[in-house]
């Protein structure tokens, strides 16, 4: 399996990945791919990831820019992610999450925040976050990972395209 950055090439792959890894999610408006491609139209997908294997791209991963209390501090926004339901189960998305986070520190990120699973997220030194919030998302499952200085304190918000809708 190799990881790289996506290219046009994949957009239909990672549409279709999302749809279908997302299809049944239980916490899920089913509109990720709507996300990742309004995220993209607007410039606004920071590091877009893709996971190759079988010759196929089994998996995606996209960060975007999360300010936080209104202003830009360098912390990015991880979601969606996402692995064809034929694909899962094989670490294929712990090793998106690796690569996107080793990415982020490259790009001198200050931090990484998400809502999510903690059961899940907590192996790679996600925490349950202490000063950010983020409206409307119970706070156990607003989790940050500071990449360089502590974290920052402050309302986390995400980019317009997380409001789309189908």
């Amino acid at each position: 399996m190799i990881i790289r950055p996506e290219t046009s090439e994949d957009y239909a792959a990672i549409r279709a990945i999302n749809i279908a890894a997302f299809a049944v999610h239980p916490f899920s408006r089913q509109t990720e791919h709507l996300i990742v491609e309004a995220l993209r139209e607007a410039g606004a997908l920071r590091l877009s990831l893709v996971a190759v294997t079988e010759d196929c791209v089994a998996g995606h991963i996209a960060f975007s820019q999360a300010p936080i209390g209104g202003r830009d501090v360098g912390w990015y926004l991880l979601g969606p992610v996402a692995v064809a339901p034929a694909f899962q189960r094989r670490g294929i998305g712990s090793d998106l999450v690796r690569a996107g986070l080793e990415k982020l520190r490259e790009l001198g990120a200050q931090g990484c925040v998400l809502v999510g699973d903690p059961a899940f997220y907590t192996r790679f030194g996600f925490r349950q976050a202490v000063g950010l919030r983020y409206p409307g998302v119970p706070q156990e499952f607003v989790l940050s990972l500071p990449l360089a200085d502590a974290e920052p304190d402050g309302e986390v918000a995400h980019h317009p395209a997380f409001e789309v809708t189908a």
